[in-house]
């Protein structure tokens, strides 16, 4: 049993994923800094000074404590639309160049063909209404 400890333990993806795990909880604490120091403050401003969190419903004796929820909600959005950001910025950084189609499909026989072809040199069907599929 240690043995398959050991060699779990030196697999490559084990080491990946705590690498993951601790840099996303470093970014956790980076995402909820601007929120918790930047943003709502901001937002508390824009709402004529509102704290949410000193908003209480009591019922029956308990203590709803409605307004951490409105703040948990925010903080939710505001971090999804952050993650967002980032993901967007970092897949344009990413984009791959489009490969040029030098191929289509014949309707006919559904061969693959030139993409300046006419005709379909495997059943001579006639192409030239035919429109790229890719395209």
């Amino acid at each position: 049993m240690f043995k398959e400890f050991k060699e779990f333990i030196a697999r490559g993806n084990v080491l990946d994923m705590a690498i993951g795990i601790i840099m996303g909880s470093a970014f956790t604490a980076i995402v909820t800094s601007l929120v918790d120091d930047i943003l709502m403050p901001v937002i508390s401003g824009l709402t004529a000074g509102i704290d949410y969190q000193d908003i209480v419903v009591n019922v029956g004796g308990a203590s709803l404590k409605v307004g951490n929820f409105i703040n948990a909600i925010i903080s939710f959005l505001i971090i999804a639309f952050v993650m967002f950001l980032i993901v967007k910025s970092l897949n344009s950084l990413h984009k791959e160049e489009k490969e040029e189609v030098t191929e289509k499909e014949c309707p006919y026989c559904k061969s693959s063909i030139p993409v300046e072809a006419s005709r379909c040199p495997h059943c001579t069907s006639k192409l030239d209404n035919y429109k790229n599929a890719n395209e």
